[in-house]
Formats: C-alpha cells, structure tokens, sequence
C-alpha cells in the first residue's frame, strides 16, 4: 500500500511516518499534493493552526478536493481533519470543504486537551475493529461542528464538554486524537485505515 503523509510544513510527522511503516504502508512524505494525490491513499497529518495550513493548501485546495471526491481513500489526523470542513474560528482561510461543517474553539473548563482520553463509538465502523481499548492522545484547542450529524462516528469528553472525535464520509475519515501517538491502539487504528484502504 503506497500511502502519502501530505507535509504542508507544519508539524513533526517522523512519528506518523513510523506508524504508518509499522502497519506495512509504503510511505512518501509529498509537499506537492499533484504527486500526492497519485498515491493509493493520503493521509493529511495533525499540529499546527488552521490559517497557515489553509493557506499553504489554498493554490491545491481544489485538487485535493476532485481527488477525495473521486474516491481517493484519506485519513484526516487531529488538524488534518479540521481542515476536511469548511472553515474555523482558529483562523482566516477556507479548509477543503470534504464535509460540511465549522471548527470552534473548545468551551471546556480547561484548554488546551492534553493527554490521554477515551473515545465512545457512535455507529459501528471497521476502521475501530481489533483495538485494544478505546484510550488514545489528544493534543488540542479546537473541534469540529459537522453539520451532518451521519458523518459522526466517534465522540468523546473533556471536562465538561462532550464533542466530535471521529467522523467519515465514504471512503474520508477524520480522528481528533493522535494515533500515532496512541501506543498499540493507534498503530491497530492505522492498521486498520489501511486495511480498508486496500479493501
């Protein structure tokens, strides 16, 4: 499985580029997203602020899009899936617009969410089979508000506040949390994306 990590120069993506290897993808870090939409499957990697990597992304916003509509599996990691929705109060700029929805600062006690937290499944989906536990990293001030609530497949709470941690839409799927930094469960979850990748 031949899968491109898109580097839109924001963030460490050493630790996802392992993960993925660990689970058998063959993995190419692209900054052009002409080469990397030519790959099997794409995965749009977390940290950073929705404005710079909406920027960045702009000039190939709409290439990302054809492809994603025309069936190109992707995976969306923490900000990787907010900018699979439209826009964000984090900053100015449009995001891929994949699903429709906004992302909002969080309104929990404490920000930012740090650390390890559960996730509760919302509906059955392959892409959670096999894990071990449901306990993974998060690393995050903002969440996403889909507009369709069927894009939702996964939830979770933090001190007080209970909001979106996994979505899909066919063969799209965002995670808030960080598998490749989620220990045994998140290199099952990537092994999983892949699996249904080549299915």
């Amino acid at each position: 499985m031949n899968v491109a990590v898109l580097d839109y120069g924001i963030g460490n993506i050493h630790s996802l580029v392992k993960a993925l290897e660990a689970g058998g993808a063959r993995v190419g870090v692209e900054t052009d997203a002409a080469r990397a939409v030519r790959y099997e499957a794409l995965v749009l990697p977390g940290v950073g602020a929705f404005g710079a990597a909406a920027g960045v992304l702009a000039p190939v916003a709409p290439a990302l899009r054809a492809a994603i509509a025309g069936g190109l599996p992707c995976l969306g990691i923490c900000l990787g899936m907010q900018l699979l929705f439209d826009t964000s109060e984090e900053g100015l700029g449009m995001g891929l617009g994949v699903m429709p929805g906004h992302v909002r600062r969080m309104r929990a006690r404490r920000v930012p969410h740090m650390g390890w937290n559960t996730f509760e499944r919302t509906t059955h989906d392959p892409i959670f089979s096999n894990l071990d536990d449901n306990i993974v990293y998060y690393a995050n001030s903002f969440v996403v508000e889909p507009s369709n609530a069927g894009d939702v497949i996964a939830v979770t709470e933090y001190n007080g506040e209970r909001f979106v941690a996994a979505v899909r839409r066919d063969r799209t799927w965002g995670v808030q949390f960080h598998p490749e930094k989620s220990g045994t469960t998140g290199l099952q979850f990537l092994r999983n994306f892949l699996r249904q990748v080549g299915s």
